[in-house]
């Protein structure tokens, strides 16, 4: 091993210390004073989302109509990673691909979020009476769009083609700080502060963003358990099945991309095939495929609109600009996941996997858990609203399965597929953390285990103190996401600039 590789190999301990300690004093100034912290965020929120909004609106879009440019022109047959085929099957590789995203929130938001919508018509689709069949399309379409083309493609698509490039083609290290080496050349990675800076954010807004989804599946989980077997739903409970997953998410992330995580990902999309067929045989079938389809269209049509809809601010802080910064502060850690596990890939495979394939897989998972919750809301009035504004999101998911046959099978394929989703996304971002400390796409072990078991420590903290608190950090990924979104620009131009260069040492296009 040469010296330039052991050196890739040891620990950034200045990025560690310090984005490890904010997490820690996060923790600490929470148990001091919660409210103060819970203001300080408030508004910060506030105001990233005021002065933020529109530019992280417009960057979406726009990265998801240049990858889309990209894997359809000429240059969508470009190779990378400098593999000539891939180094994962076709399943495989979008089974992790999906695991990532769609774990992090979609588990809690496919029953929840249409039934919001569908209960109070988006401010886009005033007019349409809410509660009613012609108020369901909206309700999902604007569910499609919150974890769809827009979501995904802020994820991997763009910025997996800078990264790719830079540490496949030019060898340098796996780190979110790449993203700017196009523009700043090797300096960004001697001593750099806006480097370390650029690590340092990343890993804060991925901590925040796995640790909330965490906290939510102590709640949603023990709420389930209370509900199917009549376990006490207590903070031992909660805490309980917190440690639980953050056992398997270690064992998962020690073994590795090609072990645990590939596997913990097979099965969890296996397990979500199984109980989507359930839920579609089982419940309103023909109501699912025709929402799926309206819905979709209903989609569609409106896209743009919904992409820049600026009038309802309070609206859009609530939803899609939260989105959008959760989305954008897990972009790099995303970005760096899907380059490892992409090589080999060509550019239109990676863009129509992740800004395609992936989106259209969340909208029909939305469409059979929160299409069945819209219907038999609309059969019985207050069946599913009742318990979502009483309870919260476990209770929505709890009272769709009371509704289906068989709903306590379902419940416990339901309680079982939502451990292993968060245990995905735990397990790989506390792989691409580690691979951002180390800069080597295989790091050191103890430091992924470190990463996973801290994720739920963190989580059975902020739960202690109080729920509320893991809502707190969920919000502060908005506030993080500032700086990241800055990050993520250059790929806009970056890209493309590459895909051409690779395109002429591909021989795909001639050299001028």
């Amino acid at each position: 091993m040469d010296e330039q590789t052991e050196k890739r190999k040891r620990l950034d301990w200045v990025t560690f210390s310090i984005s490890g300690g904010l997490l820690v004093l996060f923790v600490i100034a929470a148990i001091l004073n919660q409210n103060l912290v819970g203001q300080w965020i408030n508004d910060s929120f506030s105001f990233t989302a005021k002065y933020f909004g529109a530019y992280w609106q417009v960057l979406l879009l726009v990265m998801f109509v240049i990858g889309l440019i990209l894997a359809f022109s000429k240059y969508g047959k470009v190779r990378l990673g400098k593999l000539d085929k891939p180094e994962n099957s076709n399943f495989r590789w979008i089974a992790l691909i999906l695991c990532t995203l769609l774990a992090s929130g979609g588990v809690f938001w496919a029953a929840a979020g249409p039934m919001y919508h569908f209960l109070t018509t988006p401010p886009l689709f005033q007019g349409i009476e809410e509660g009613t069949m012609t108020a369901a399309f909206p309700a999902m379409a604007q569910s499609y769009f919150h974890w769809g083309f827009t979501a995904w493609a802020s994820l991997g698509t763009l910025t997996t083609i800078v990264l790719m490039y830079a540490h496949y083609h030019k060898g340098y290290p796996l780190k979110p700080r790449t993203f700017l080496y196009p523009m700043f050349g090797e300096k960004i990675f001697k001593n750099s502060v806006l480097g370390s800076f650029a690590d340092i954010v990343s890993i804060i807004a991925t901590a925040a963003g796995t640790i909330g989804p965490i906290g939510f599946l102590g709640l949603q989980v023990g709420y389930g358990l209370e509900a199917v077997f009549g376990i006490p739903n207590t903070l031992t409970t909660q805490a309980l099945i917190i440690i639980f997953l953050a056992v398997i998410a270690s064992i998962s992330a020690a073994t590795g991309v090609e072990r645990g995580i590939q596997w913990l990902s097979r099965i969890n999309v296996g397990l979500v095939v199984i109980l989507m067929v359930a839920m579609l045989i089982l419940g309103p079938t023909m109501f699912i495929i025709d929402l799926f389809l309206g819905s979709e269209a209903f989609y569609l049509q409106n896209f743009l609109s919904m992409s820049l809809y600026r009038v309802d601010q309070a609206w859009l802080g609530s939803w899609t600009i939260f989105f959008w910064g959760w989305f954008i502060g897990y972009g790099p850690m995303m970005a760096m996941f899907i380059s490892r596990i992409s090589r080999g890939r060509t550019i239109r495979e990676l863009i129509i996997a992740v800004s395609i394939i992936a989106p259209i897989v969340s909208n029909i998972w939305f469409t059979v858990v929160g299409g069945s919750g819209i219907f038999y809301e609309m059969e019985q009035p207050g069946a599913i609203g009742t318990a979502l504004n009483e309870s919260g999101m476990p209770a929505a998911v709890m009272a769709i399965m009371n509704q289906i046959p068989l709903g306590i099978v379902l419940a416990v394929g339901f309680i079982i597929v939502s451990v292993i989703f968060v245990a995905t996304t735990a397990d790989s971002m506390s792989y691409t953390v580690a691979v951002t400390l180390s800069g080597t796409d295989e790091p050191n072990r103890l430091t992924r285990v470190f990463w996973a078991l801290m994720f739920g420590v963190v989580a059975v903290a902020l739960l202690a103190i109080g729920e509320e608190t893991v809502g707190m950090l969920q919000n502060f990924i908005v506030v993080t996401a500032a700086p990241v979104s800055l990050l993520l620009l250059p790929s806009l131009w970056d890209a493309p600039r590459i895909a051409k260069k690779l395109a002429k040492e591909q021989k795909i296009v001639k050299k001028e």
